[in-house]
């Protein structure tokens, strides 16, 4: 099969052209999995952090990749619930344990033994990858390969984050930084939740205007102030300054959602700044998001399905993958980034 292989961690600065296209072994899906013919696979930030160091991967070389769509082209030993030739689609949850408390309680986002895909195990910037077969997703019908393959992190991960605020048909949420998942949450709002009235922060001009065409009640720079006090605001942001921003923009009792899987180095002056009165007085929370489970996505994937909601995408050949991560670092390219791996 054809891989993009990461064989060492490095900024992209330092090394612009990070995966190389290899040929490997195809692999067999052992007892419990399904081997998939990879479609097409989503890129994500994520992937950059575990490129430059942030969150390094598991082993070396690796595939990357964890938003994958393909079609079941074999089934372990055990699989009876698939079939050859269904679509399926990999998440960023690869694996859990099933059997620790977290597991139990539905929790599995929390198990010690959580395995992500494309960082514990081989991802989807290939033409072929194994997963467990628990842990693969049916694709609702009405969607095509490359609009799914962003809803598998950005989207799932932004409708947890949106259950983690507590609001449910009404209210005044803000959404800090707008970016892949926050548009996203934008639109699960309007399509679901009309009532509940959308105030976005961004420093760049372009994505407020397009919160506004989204249907957001107000937009403004990070440091501005919106109008009213807001109940819930959704962090998705790598820096420290917009936690602060934003807990000074929140009502009592109010809840700070950080859905970032890291934040840079806090800097003295972000300390200094940092008001008990104004920023986390009167009960304000602040919650962080870690990870997804099978049914954030599962129920998100049906929640797309009933609302039609669909990213902007722009594709890439696979062997383009380091292009298409340039592009991500560097912004300024509209669109959700998508690998097309195989025609179908």
């Amino acid at each position: 099969m054809k891989a993009m292989v990461l064989t060492k961690v490095a900024s992209l600065e330092e090394n612009p052209r990070p995966l190389e296209l290899v040929a490997r072994p195809d692999p067999s899906p052992g007892p419990g999995e399904l081997l998939l013919e990879v479609t097409v696979c989503g890129v994500c930030h994520t992937e950059l952090d575990e490129i430059e160091g942030r969150l390094p991967p598991r082993f070396l070389p690796i595939i990357l990749g964890h938003q994958v769509v393909g079609r079941v082209a074999a089934l372990g030993e055990g699989v009876s619930d698939w079939q050859i030739g269904e679509r399926a689609g990999v998440a960023w949850i690869y694996s859990a344990c099933g059997q620790c408390d977290r597991c139990i309680s539905g929790e599995e986002n929390l198990c010690e033994g959580f395995r992500g895909t494309g960082r514990d195990a081989d991802g989807g910037y290939a033409d072929k990858m194994v997963v467990p077969a628990a842990f693969a997703h049916r694709i609702p019908a009405s969607l095509a390969d490359q609009e799914v393959a962003p809803l598998l992190c950005g989207g799932a991960i932004g409708y947890r984050a949106l259950r983690l605020t507590g609001l449910t048909d009404r209210g005044r949420l803000g959404l800090m930084g707008f970016g892949a998942s926050n548009h996203l949450v934008l639109k699960m709002v309007r399509a679901r939740w009309p009532g509940v009235e959308v105030y976005v922060f961004s420093r760049n001009p372009a994505e407020r205007q397009l919160a506004y065409d989204l249907g957001a009640v107000w937009a403004g720079a990070i440091t501005d102030r919106p109008p009213l006090l807001l109940d819930a605001i959704i962090d998705t942001t790598p820096v420290w300054r917009p936690v602060v921003e934003a807990m000074a923009s929140l009502r009592p009792g109010g809840r700070l959602v950080i859905n970032a899987i890291r934040k840079e180095d806090l800097d003295k002056q972000t300390l200094l700044e940092v008001d008990y009165a104004r920023h986390i007085w009167r009960e304000k929370e602040i919650k962080s998001v870690a990870n997804v489970t099978r049914q954030d996505v599962r129920e998100f994937l049906q929640l797309v399905a009933e609302t039609g909601i669909t990213p902007l995408v722009r594709e890439y050949p696979l062997c383009e993958a380091n292009q298409a991560l340039i592009d991500l670092k560097r912004g300024g390219i509209p669109g959700a980034k998508v690998l097309r791996i195989r025609e179908v």
